[in-house]
C-alpha cells in the first residue's frame, strides 16, 4: 500500500510536467522509479528497464489528457504535428524493442548525459538565427524518426527533444509544447509495446509485470496524472516563456546529474 501512495505522488508530478512542458514526465519519472525499484531490491539492470517501460506506458495516458487539454485551447499546429507524429510511430517501435536488449546500466548513463546536454542548451538561452525555419516534410519526417527512436530508448515522451528542436527552428515555445504533447502518444504506444515484447520471457521480473512494464506502478501513476494534466496546461499558457525555459533546463540538469551519480 505504501508503494502505491508513492506512485500516486509521482503521478501528480507526471501530470504537471506533461501539461506544463509538453513532456511525458519520463525525464523525472524514470530516475524516480529506478530509486523506488531499488528499494524493492530489484537488480539495477532490471530496475532501469522496468522504469523505462513503465514510464512509456504511463505517457500513453498522460499524452491523451494533454492532447485533449491543448486542443481545447486550439494550441496544436497539426501541420507540424502530423508529419512528426507519423515518423515517431516507426522510430519509437524500433527504439523500444532494441532498448529492451541493451544493458540497463548503459541506458542509465546515456539517459543522464542526454538530460544534462538538453538542460544546458535551454539554460544558455541559445538563440537561433532568425532565418532558421522548420524543414519541409522530408526533414520533419527524419527528425520524427530520431525523436521517436531516442525517446523510446530513454523512456521519455519526446518533449525533451521536440521542444528544443522546434524552438531552434524559431517556433514559439507554447506552440512547441503543444506539438510536443501530441508526439507523446505514438512514442509511448510503440515504445511501451517494444519494451513489453522484449521482456516477456525475462527471468527475475517481479509479479504484476507485462514484459518490462510494472502494472502496479502504472496504475498508481496514471490514475492521478490524468486528473492533474489540465492544471499543467493552464500553467503553460499563463507563465512567461523565459520562466518555462529556465525551469525546464534546471530540472533536466538536476535529474541528469543524479542519474550519472
Amino acid at each position: 500500500m505504501a508503494w502505491i501512495l508513492v506512485y500516486m505522488g509521482l503521478g501528480v508530478l507526471t501530470g504537471l510536467l506533461a501539461g506544463m512542458l509538453g513532456i511525458g514526465g519520463g525525464s523525472v519519472i524514470v530516475p524516480a522509479l529506478v530509486f523506488v525499484f531499488a528499494r524493492e531490491h530489484l537488480p539495477p539492470g532490471l530496475a532501469m528497464k522496468l522504469a523505462i517501460g513503465t514510464s512509456l506506458a504511463s505517457i500513453l495516458f498522460t499524452s491523451l489528457a494533454a492532447i485533449r487539454a491543448q486542443q481545447k485551447r486550439r494550441a496544436i499546429d497539426w501541420k507540424v504535428a502530423a508529419p512528426l507524429g507519423a515518423a515517431t510511430f516507426v522510430g519509437s517501435l524500433a527504439g523500444g524493442y532494441v532498448a529492451g536488449f541493451l544493458p540497463g546500466l548503459v541506458l542509465k548513463d546515456i539517459f543522464g548525459v542526454f538530460l544534462d546536454l538538453v538542460g544546458l542548451q535551454l539554460l544558455t538561452g541559445f538563440a537561433p538565427p532568425p532565418h532558421w525555419r522548420l524543414p519541409g516534410r522530408p526533414g520533419l519526417f527524419g527528425a520524427g524518426l530520431g525523436i521517436g527512436a531516442l525517446s523510446a530508448i530513454l523512456g521519455i515522451g519526446g518533449g525533451s527533444l521536440t521542444v528544443p528542436f522546434l524552438t531552434a527552428c524559431n517556433v514559439d515555445m507554447r506552440r512547441a509544447i503543444a506539438v510536443s504533447a501530441t508526439l507523446g502518444l505514438p512514442i509511448a504506444l510503440f515504445g511501451a509495446t517494444g519494451f513489453a515484447l522484449s521482456g516477456l520471457h525475462r527471468a527475475g521480473l517481479p509479479a504484476g509485470t507485462l514484459g518490462y512494464i510494472y502494472l502496479p506502478a502504472l496504475a498508481g501513476l496514471t490514475t492521478v496524472a490524468m486528473v492533474v494534466v489540465p492544471v499543467g496546461v493552464h500553467f503553460a499558457h499563463n507563465l512567461p516563456v523565459a520562466q518555462l525555459r529556465r525551469f525546464f533546463g534546471v530540472l533536466l540538469i538536476a535529474v541528469g546529474v543524479q542519474m550519472l551519480l
